[in-house]
């Protein structure tokens, strides 16, 4: 049977299509030019300013292409080797997250659910410790090729495991209950959390140093060898969980109805949380933990477009994407010449739009739950 379209009525799901075809357009437009000025600003501005015509200059000399422009080689470093590779991760795993996040929130059918919140990035940044402090000794063995692959493998477990158990728990008789998804969630954190102090414990200086990077979530380090071998768990999840937006219109409906209109649902859901899971887990094995992206971002595309998957996922890699790389922007630039770690200034950023959500929440009536 065909999916379910915007203009269908669902008002005894309490579901409302806010966003129209021209907002739609709109936004995903505003959303794409968002990118691409916050591409230009991570690119150009810094400790060493660079103009916007050299950066396009550093670029271009990347490709056969001859440009009139003389670029500085010190300049050519900064641009190509120090700031495009930090940009594309940035980037890469700011539209993971947020994406992760709406894709959760439509299967939990929850705008509150987020990676964060519900413990997968915690659960990913457990496992990737754990891989730093123990990982040398098992994996002396292992040939080189893998070793690059050991670190997202890991954290990628760790953020499916978690995604799982959160499901079981909160999950009874088809029915999501929200309070419990929301507790589960912060039980699974605190328990991650002691195993990440644990290992804090057992770590020695060099281990440390890398623990502290995973809690507080940095683009630091963030290199061309480091990020080619990962790219591709960042880059299939994404296009491939855009492509669940119609079942996820159907689910809102509710798991029933959704079945009556032909999906499968428990298969839908399998590879929901295993691709978001792979995304979340992929990014936080290079990033550490970074909060609230999942949470701000779909939620500010559902005000302005609504509910529809068919355009909130998309905007909400664009936007996610945008928002990683001004927030790594303010990190770089706060307070030179140290850094801050990025997860602070998302988590500023998420925690007062957290509250406003519960808050504006409140005070229309309605529980938190789709």
């Amino acid at each position: 049977m065909p999916a379910p379209q915007p203009g269908v009525s669902t008002a005894k799901r309490g579901i409302q299509w806010r966003g129209t075809l021209g907002n739609t357009h709109l936004v995903l437009l505003l959303s794409s030019l968002a990118l691409l000025a916050s591409f230009a600003l991570h690119l150009t501005q810094g400790a060493v300013s660079i103009s916007l015509t050299d950066t396009v200059a550093a670029l271009v000399q990347l490709t056969p292409i001859n440009v009139p422009v003389d670029v500085s080689h010190s300049d050519q470093v900064v641009v190509t080797q120090i700031r495009l590779p930090r940009a594309c991760l940035g980037a890469l795993a700011g539209a993971a997250l947020a994406m992760s996040g709406a894709v959760l929130q439509g299967m939990f059918r929850n705008p509150l659910a987020d990676p964060g919140l519900i413990g997968v990035s915690t659960g990913s940044a457990l496992a990737a410790a754990s891989m730093i402090v123990f990982g040398g000794s098992v994996l002396t063995a292992s040939p080189s090729w893998l070793m690059p692959f050991v670190l997202p493998s890991a954290a990628f477990g760790g953020g499916l495991l978690t995604t799982l158990l959160v499901y079981r728990i909160s999950t009874s008789g088809g029915h999501t209950e929200v309070a419990t998804l929301l507790l589960a969630g912060v039980a699974l954190n605190a328990m991650a959390a002691a195993g990440i102090g644990l290992l804090v414990f057992a770590s020695d200086d060099t281990q440390l140093r890398d623990l502290n990077f995973w809690m507080l979530g940095s683009l630091a380090r963030a290199s061309w060898d480091k990020l080619l071998p990962v790219t591709p768990l960042l880059l299939v999840p994404i296009p491939l969980l855009a492509l669940f937006a119609r079942p996820l219109n159907a689910l809102l409906l509710g798991e029933a109805d959704a079945t009556h209109l032909g999906y499968e649902v428990e298969r839908i859901k399998r590879h929901l949380v295993t691709l978001a899971a792979l995304a979340t887990g992929a990014s936080v094995a290079l990033t550490g933990v970074i909060g609230f992206v999942g949470l701000v971002v779909p939620h500010l595309i559902r005000l302005l477009a609504g509910p529809n998957h068919v355009s909130l996922l998309p905007a909400s890699a664009l936007l996610g994407a945008s928002l990683l790389l001004l927030a790594d922007l303010a990190a770089r630039t706060l307070v030179l010449p140290a850094e801050l770690p990025i997860g602070i200034v998302t988590s500023c950023i998420g925690g007062p739009f957290f509250v406003w959500l519960l808050l504006r929440r409140r005070a229309q009536g309605t529980s938190p739950s789709c």
